[in-house]
């Protein structure tokens, strides 16, 4: 271990009182999370925000499922959790600058990022859009062919191209006509 890396059991050794409360917050708060699934997916059923059968859910109960499990996740997990990462926070900051100053917790800061992980949800929305105009926004989707399942992807697919691809084309165009008078 090198003079710049953390000695971090010594740190657990010092404060193991913080580091058992950061261990049983975080197993509390994957327990909360499963049971608060569990508890909406019967609440959903028994109250007939979803049928009980797969086969006869539509769009419309899928979103409708999804959103609300978000919503209560939300509410009965994540506000308690941000809580709690706050009071954590605040205990770190008043801890004395030499000791926090030895450890990193989130390493070096890269410029980099993962990315994708908008494009996939504006695709569902596009997707959800497509087959609510499609008229089956209530239709059983057991009902649905394969066939229609994959050209609703295609043409939501067609739809985001043509929508962000020609303005992201003639941006390119522009740049390149830009650059090109740029050099002689």
């Amino acid at each position: 271990m090198s003079t710049e890396d953390p000695d971090w059991r010594s740190f657990i050794r010092r404060h193991w009182g913080a580091a058992a409360m950061f261990v049983l917050a975080v197993a509390l708060a994957f327990i909360g999370a499963a049971y608060v699934f569990l508890w909406f997916v019967g609440n959903a059923q028994s109250s007939g925000m979803v049928p009980r059968v797969l086969g006869l859910w539509t769009m419309g109960h899928l979103v409708t499922f999804i959103l609300g499990l978000i919503l209560r996740e939300i509410l009965f997990i994540g506000i308690p959790v941000i809580i709690a990462a706050v009071a954590g926070w605040l205990w770190w900051r008043k801890l004395p600058d030499d000791e926090r100053k030895g450890y990193h917790l989130f390493g070096a800061r890269s410029r980099a990022t993962g990315g994708g992980g908008s494009i996939s949800l504006l695709f569902w929305i596009a997707f959800c859009i497509k087959i609510y105009l499609d008229g089956n926004w209530n239709v059983a989707i057991s009902t649905w062919t394969l066939d229609y399942l994959v050209y609703s992807c295609l043409t939501t697919l067609i739809w985001l191209m043509i929508i962000f691809g020609i303005p992201t084309a003639l941006g390119i165009i522009w740049w390149i006509d830009h650059e090109m008078k740029k050099k002689p």
